[in-house]
């Protein structure tokens, strides 16, 4: 057990910070000295931030993105496509999508994937709440940006399935070979995926 470096306060804001991604404790101990460091410049902004996010964050009733309006940001934007619906796995490939910048549509969060090992089932998600949009909405088309995982594969399936009886056309991300990606660096899966969704030169 590592000894304290410092009083239990610096120590319990090191211990918060290494429960986030990509920070263990070495780089949680780094980060907490940086804020330290610059208190006026960075922790006391950042506090000041938290306790805003703390007040006024809502997960949106329509979508299932996080703002401080509900309806969200993007739902409220009257210049995206209605009838194009994006459906995401969570938050964040949500705004994956949109730092690309190459949508102009309406999104939906599932909150997860279905896993049975997981015990999580088509109730555990917001499934039921998509059909309901798709149908109340006059939804054209959907896209299924999941992941490509058993679990979100396993997702897309149903419910492309669920959407089977609705005026939609369904589609998915394409799968393979990245943009400056060498062929020779990807494993066996990736190529698999690449050769079966071939286009036209």
């Amino acid at each position: 057990m590592s000894r304290a470096v410092a009083g239990p306060e610096i120590e319990r804001l090191i211990q918060l910070l290494s429960k986030l991604p990509g920070l263990g404790p070495r780089s949680a101990r780094r980060a907490a000295l940086h804020l330290i460091q610059k208190k006026d410049q960075l922790l006391v902004p950042l506090t000041q931030a938290m306790e805003v996010a703390v007040d006024r964050v809502v997960v949106c009733s329509r979508c299932g993105n996080v703002d401080t309006s509900d309806p969200c940001t993007i739902c409220s934007d009257q210049r995206r496509d209605p009838h194009m619906l994006v459906v995401v796995e969570d938050v964040a490939d949500l705004w994956a999508l949109e730092r690309a910048g190459v949508l102009n549509a309406r999104y939906h969060v599932l909150g997860g994937t279905l896993s049975p090992l997981d015990g999580v089932g088509p109730d555990d998600l917001s499934i039921d709440a998509l059909v309901e949009r798709v149908s109340a909405d006059a939804v054209t088309e959907v896209i299924l940006a999941v992941n490509a995982t058993v679990e979100g594969q396993t997702t897309a399936h149903f419910i492309t399935d669920r959407l089977a009886g609705l005026p939609v056309k369904v589609s998915r991300l394409a799968h393979g070979v990245p943009v400056g990606g060498e062929l020779d660096y990807l494993d066996e899966g990736t190529l698999s995926a690449a050769i079966r969704s071939r286009t036209p030169f």
